[in-house]
């Protein structure tokens, strides 16, 4: 049976990171992407995986809310899905549903950049078995595989125009959300001020100079995101010279 937030032996007072059940569901994770790999030609996986991953997404957001309702911990200022990976868990979906190419360019970036983040440095003060652990962990898991899904099942890919795109949505997202902290009092993106636990954000500086310089960052991340394509094209246009 799951701890509930009443549960005084379930809320850790120190930081999860590196303990044993982080780095075991970090092996979860990188098994569950070698698994789609594996059989991402298999006819099963093309009908079924797309619809399990939406399940997912979708059953970690709807099982997330209803229990911030029914354990009176629903809170403007910190539960409306404004975080960026809760905005990339929806973009995911309406990916999976639609097969946007548009979207997906987006959430390569967004969503494997911020999800991967997340799984390395989770802002989470709860250990196994509680909800809140096996909801990070499932939500974070269903966003990369979700993105690598569209990748090596539906072939899609990214371009250089693709890095830009992905920058300039984030930007605007991040402008809606600092509207929505100031509004609320919260500090959705971590706009407002740095999370309480260990993260990449400590190295940025210190508020409101962390956030300027995060853009850099991130530019840097969604450029490394795209070097296995930018490689992928070199090897191919070398081929073709060849063959000519």
């Amino acid at each position: 049976m799951l701890s509930t937030y009443t549960d005084p032996q379930a809320y850790m007072e120190g930081s999860l990171l590196f303990s044993a059940s982080h780095i075991v569901s970090l092996c979860v994770t990188i098994a569950l992407l070698f698994f789609l790999f594996l059989f991402r030609n298999e006819s099963w996986m093309k009908m079924n995986g797309r619809w399990l991953i939406v399940l997912g997404l979708a059953g970690s957001e709807i099982w997330l809310n209803y229990w911030y309702f029914t354990t009176g911990m629903w809170d403007i200022r910190y539960t409306l899905p404004f975080q960026l990976c809760s905005i990339s868990l929806y973009l995911c979906v309406w990916m999976l549903l639609t097969r946007q190419k548009l979207v997906f360019e987006v959430v390569y970036f967004l969503g494997v950049g911020g999800a991967l983040q997340a799984l390395l440095t989770p802002e989470l003060f709860y250990d196994f078995p509680h909800f809140r652990f096996l909801h990070f962990f499932i939500a974070h898991i269903s966003i990369i595989m979700a993105v690598f899904y569209m990748l090596w099942i539906e072939k899609f890919q990214v371009k250089f125009k693709s890095v830009w795109k992905a920058f300039a949505a984030l930007n605007v997202i991040a402008f809606i959300v600092y509207f929505v902290n100031k509004l609320t009092g919260g500090n959705y993106m971590f706009l407002a001020e740095k999370p309480t636990n260990a993260s990449l954000i400590d190295f940025l500086g210190p508020y409101p100079w962390y956030i300027l310089t995060l853009e850099f960052v991130v530019l840097f991340i969604f450029l490394l995101l795209y070097a296995p394509f930018f490689f992928q094209e070199k090897m191919k246009s070398r081929k073709n010279r060849r063959s000519t």
